[in-house]
């Protein structure tokens, strides 16, 4: 039965330097990229799914310091506003891949001024690589930021001019996010509902906990989630469901990023029920899950002016592996 290992992480703003980059911004590069390719090499995972990756160019850097290890790189076609997109590093080849960002039809709100928004931020990319006769679908998502942004006349403030304005701006940021997880669980439906032989993983920066609302839209039905009754218990809607990995994350461990100094899970491994069979024995086929918070001796907490950490070589969540027997 082989063994089928994911990442997946934020790297933080990963773009590729400017030609006239001082030398002190090239060596914060190349440390980066040495640090990322020596944590992915460590954990060894046949797919890493990565988000905030700014374009094919970094990637192909990060290629490089991998040293030949992940020959396949696939880069979604939808970057945010910034330039940064989701990816795809692999040892395996991609026998297909599957790029969307669009909303549902009918799903369409307002960001406020009338301006309607019809499609996700940032798109999100399903890839299928097949590993000795298995085939497994990998999809990689960035949702809404929970980071709030201002504009002003001059650019962009992370602080708010009163609390109306906040509550505002957190409330849109919470209704594209929720939009942008009803399409990712649309899409995923597709996928699994009444097909027993797709293997779906679905994972990144879900930009939230899994207790948080906008997690849940993606997984269920609810009743079986992982550590319940109902979990090794077959029922109707398992075809349907995708559980979260969280609850089988090692206690103190169960964080990928730190915020005023609270340790939050926004980075969630999802699964169908075709990768957690239930066995001979009446239990389901467990992964093993854990975050890697102390790649780079423990993570850093963060506030919420990202301008702060320019000059940070760790990127600010940890990579969370899970290893699955397929």
């Amino acid at each position: 039965m082989p063994g089928f290992t994911v990442m997946t992480w934020n790297v933080e703003n990963l773009f590729r330097l400017q030609p006239n980059a001082s030398e002190d911004d090239e060596a914060v590069y190349a440390a980066k990229l040495t640090l990322l390719s020596e944590v992915i090499g460590r954990h060894d995972p046949d797919v890493v799914a990565l988000q905030e990756v700014g374009g094919a160019e970094p990637l192909a850097d990060l290629q490089a310091a991998l040293m030949g290890a992940y020959p396949h790189a696939t880069v979604s076609l939808f970057p945010d506003g910034r330039g940064i997109r989701v990816a795809c590093l692999s040892k395996l080849a991609p026998d297909d891949r599957q790029d969307f960002a669009d909303f549902p039809a009918g799903a369409v709100f307002s960001m406020g001024a009338g301006t309607p928004v019809t499609r996700m931020g940032r798109g999100a990319l399903k890839v299928r690589v097949t590993k000795e006769g298995v085939a497994v679908d990998v999809m990689t998502v960035h949702l809404k930021s929970k980071l709030l942004s201002f504009p002003r006349p001059w650019g962009t403030s992370f602080t708010p001019r009163n609390e109306q304005e906040r509550a505002q701006v957190a409330g849109l940021a919470l209704m594209r996010r929720a939009a942008e997880a009803v399409t990712v669980r649309i899409r995923a439906n597709q996928l699994i509902e009444g097909n027993d032989q797709v293997r779906l993983i679905l994972l990144g920066d879900m930009n939230d906990v899994p207790e948080a609302q906008t997690s849940l839209i993606l997984t269920g039905p609810p009743g079986s989630e992982i550590g319940t009754l109902g979990f090794d218990r077959p029922d109707q809607g398992d075809d349907a469901r995708l559980f979260s990995l969280a609850p089988l994350m090692p206690e103190g461990q169960n964080f990928s990023r730190v915020h005023h100094g609270v340790g939050e899970l926004l980075d969630q491994i999802l699964a169908s029920d075709t990768l957690l069979p239930i066995e001979a024995n009446g239990d389901r086929r467990l992964p093993a899950v854990l975050s890697d918070v102390d790649f780079a001796d423990g993570l850093l907490s963060v506030s919420e002016n990202p301008n702060l950490r320019a000059a940070e070589v760790a990127p600010d969540h940890a990579p969370v592996v899970a290893t699955f027997q397929i």
